[in-house]
């Protein structure tokens, strides 16, 4: 193994704690009720959703990108997945950050919250790319 691979073997392991960590505080009632606050109106239109389901859901997609980390065979997809991801929860951090009286010490500034989220991809995207040897 190469310095780089054993660098992104460490990434992806670090990465996997976090996201399954966070993939379970979404099962946990209190934090689950917060984040459910968390989620714009606008997604929640039409019925078809509800913000305590959409947390499930994206509980579930964080315990499994971490856990396709962990694979060899899932990890590169796993990492896109996480990113895809990132994007995608990107529009609740950024209501949260809206909202600071009503979501407390969730409601992280807009822009330290989008350099993280940017700074997780890149993180990501470094722990799965294959260098050509």
């Amino acid at each position: 193994m190469t310095a780089f691979e054993i660098l992104q073997l460490v990434l992806r392991i670090l990465l996997a704690i976090a996201f399954v960590g966070m993939g379970l505080t979404h099962f946990r009632p209190g934090p689950a009720r917060g984040m459910a606050t968390m989620i714009p109106e606008y997604f929640l239109r039409g019925g078809l959703l509800t913000g305590k389901n959409l947390v499930r859901f994206t509980g579930v997609c964080e315990i499994a990108g971490g856990v396709g980390l962990l694979l060899p065979m899932t990890s590169f997809l796993a990492g896109i997945m996480l990113v895809v991801f990132l994007v995608a929860v990107f529009p609740a951090n950024h209501f949260a950050s809206q909202h600071p009286e009503r979501f407390g010490a969730a409601a992280i500034p807009f822009w330290p919250r989008y350099i993280a989220q940017l700074v997780l991809i890149a993180v990501i995207l470094v722990s799965i790319v294959t260098v050509p040897r």
